[in-house]
């Protein structure tokens, strides 16, 4: 859908929100005019926001169980928007428009804050102030959202009293909270501290998921070798779990890193049968990584792939790829893959990806055979 303009009119823009807005759509954790609110708030017109989204409060479902989710999703707008007073305000007006005010709403807010480049920060100050003043007893959700922002703040230490506060308070601590201070630790090259945090949460008996593998994956990927993720992926297949398209990502790249890009390939190829689905970091990681070891046929093979399954590939590592079968000789090859693109995804290529056509020397009309002789 393009962008909406400055010329299109606010009963048009209704009109499509409307078709969209029954009571059943609005969750806690979303809103139904997202795409449009986003559209409208990159343009600053917050005036057309309040306008659409104003009356609508007004439309509560029957069950009262459901007018707070409901209106949350409006919290969850504003804040998204940027909107941080709107939102508050909503908060503020929840009983008044007929509906309970909990821990629901306030952790529906602090958690857009923290999806918000510039109302994170304001979390913490928020946790504390709308909580005291509206009486609200912070759960183990609020708390996680709360170490969420002092992470992206790069505040670990704060993070860590944080957990001692839910400690003391026998809030109950969870994976995602350990994982997220574990993330970050591990991003300030701190692996010591990150670790002993998984020990103290094993030993508290709060069972890793997933995503804390993962984490220690992703830097081991980094910062280890192929067997140091070999080890973690047995770990976690004696806790019971199987890894998932991100742990084999990092694999991937491990691999690759190491110049192993067979045994890249071969985990790649093996993605369905361990019950994975390559996603766009797949595509875009392994497809660089190929063509930096000079697998350019490999790289071919992960860039078909990519396309089949209507995915935009990356620019840089097409580029690398482009470049790499030129300089191979596979001149047919790289026409054949900047047509691909033109011709699968046309409103994509454009701007920078024209540069392509200059490198295999391609016409803006020019048609490559689908085979290469």
């Amino acid at each position: 859908m393009a962008l909406v303009s400055a010329r299109r009119s606010r009963s048009a823009l209704l009109h499509q929100l409307l078709q969209f807005s029954s009571a059943s759509t609005f969750a806690a954790g979303s809103h139904a005019f997202d795409p449009e609110i986003r559209r409208l708030a990159k343009f600053q017109r917050f005036t057309d926001i309040e306008a659409l989204l104003e009356p609508r409060k007004l439309n509560l479902p029957a069950e009262s169980s459901s007018r707070e989710p409901y209106l949350a999703s409006f919290i969850i707008a504003y804040a998204s928007a940027g909107m941080l007073d709107h939102a508050v305000r909503t908060l503020d007006e929840l009983p008044r428009l007929g509906s309970s005010r909990t821990i629901l709403s306030l952790n529906a807010l602090l958690s857009a804050c923290n999806h918000s480049k510039t109302l994170s920060t304001r979390v913490p100050d928020l946790f504390s102030n709308l909580s005291r003043c509206h009486s609200l007893s912070p759960d183990k959700v609020s708390y996680g959202i709360l170490i969420k922002s002092l992470c992206l703040a790069r505040d670990t230490s704060k993070a860590l009293s944080v957990l001692k506060e839910m400690d003391n308070k026998r809030i109950e601590i969870t994976a995602i909270s350990y994982t997220t201070i574990m993330d970050s630790l591990y991003k300030e090259g701190k692996p010591e501290e990150a670790d002993r945090l998984w020990m103290e949460m094993r030993a508290k008996g709060v069972a890793p998921d997933v995503a804390a593998y993962n984490v220690r994956a992703m830097y081991w990927a980094v910062n280890g070798g192929p067997d140091d993720v070999l080890g973690l992926i047995e770990e976690m297949k004696a806790d019971g779990m199987g890894p998932d398209i991100f742990t084999y990502n990092y694999l991937m790249t491990c691999y690759c890193k190491h110049g192993q890009v067979d045994n890249a390939k071969r985990v790649y190829r093996e993605l369905g049968q361990n019950g994975c689905e390559p996603n766009a970091a797949t595509y875009k990681n392994l497809l660089y990584s190929l063509c930096k070891n000079n697998d350019f046929v490999g790289g071919l093979e992960v860039f078909e792939d990519c396309v089949k399954h209507r995915r935009v590939p990356d620019l840089g590592s097409v580029m690398a790829l482009v470049k790499g079968l030129m300089k191979d000789s596979k001149i047919r090859a790289a026409k054949r893959v900047v047509t691909g693109l033109r011709k699968k995804f046309p409103e994509d290529f454009s701007g920078s990806w024209l540069k392509l056509e200059n490198v295999v020397g391609l016409s803006n009309d020019e048609k490559v055979p689908e085979v290469e002789s």
